[in-house]
């Protein structure tokens, strides 16, 4: 088995590549939807909302927030012991960092593509409020990571594998990712292991049911 974590810049098409790369792999695709779904089902039905606010938010980190963090990753861990998945955003290379059986991936891209891609993809004329777009999504995503994890969201540090979009084609990016994946499919390196997290039954459940896979991979 293994696992792969995709964080990207705000428009840089890191998403479509995710799903692109799990679909090649026969991985199980995991954005916000799914995520989200789970999370709802422990009565944080807000979760999806809530992640895409501001670092006001954040930074009370009352009881509640603790616990819808503390939520978020327990499903992280979870869907990353069920195996074979891709998991999008979320802060899931902050949660599964480490783990030797997990490759974490970050996509990025010339801040002028990721604006006209936001135009094209939200059918936004006004190159200004896309700009803006941009930076907020990026402002929002560093926000989270930084305050739920004290790390940094572009730290080069934190992945295995960087890709700019800006000068290597999504289409080479993509087949070098899988080639890493099955790679480490076959031969994992010595360490802790994302297959090793303690089981937790009833979110383990909650996971299959969610992936339509009982198959522990």
């Amino acid at each position: 088995m293994a696992v792969i974590t995709f964080s990207r810049e705000f428009g840089s098409g890191g998403g479509k590549m995710a799903e692109g790369v799990a679909r090649e792999l026969g991985y199980h695709f995991v954005d916000k939807h799914s995520i989200g779904k789970i999370m709802a089902s422990y009565g944080l039905v807000t979760f999806s909302e809530e992640y895409e606010s501001t670092l006001g938010f954040w930074a009370t980190f009352d009881g509640r927030i603790k616990e819808m963090f503390g939520m978020l990753d327990r499903v992280t861990r979870s869907i990353a012991r069920h195996g074979n998945a891709v998991i999008l955003g979320r802060g899931s290379f902050a949660v599964l960092c480490g783990f030797s059986d997990v490759l974490n991936v970050r996509i990025k891209a010339p801040f002028d593509a990721r604006v006209g891609r936001t135009m094209a993809e939200n059918s936004v004329t006004d190159r200004s409020k896309a700009e803006l777009m941009v930076r907020e999504g990026d402002r929002i995503r560093s926000s989270f990571v930084q305050s739920m994890y004290g790390l940094r969201w572009d730290a080069s540090s934190s992945f295995d594998i960087v890709v700019d979009l800006g000068k290597i084609a999504g289409e080479a990016a993509s087949a070098f990712i899988i080639g890493a994946a099955k790679r480490l499919e076959k031969n994992v390196p010595a360490g802790s292991a994302a297959r090793d997290i303690e089981p937790d039954v009833t979110l383990d459940q909650a996971v299959v049911e969610e992936l339509g896979c009982s198959l522990r991979h």
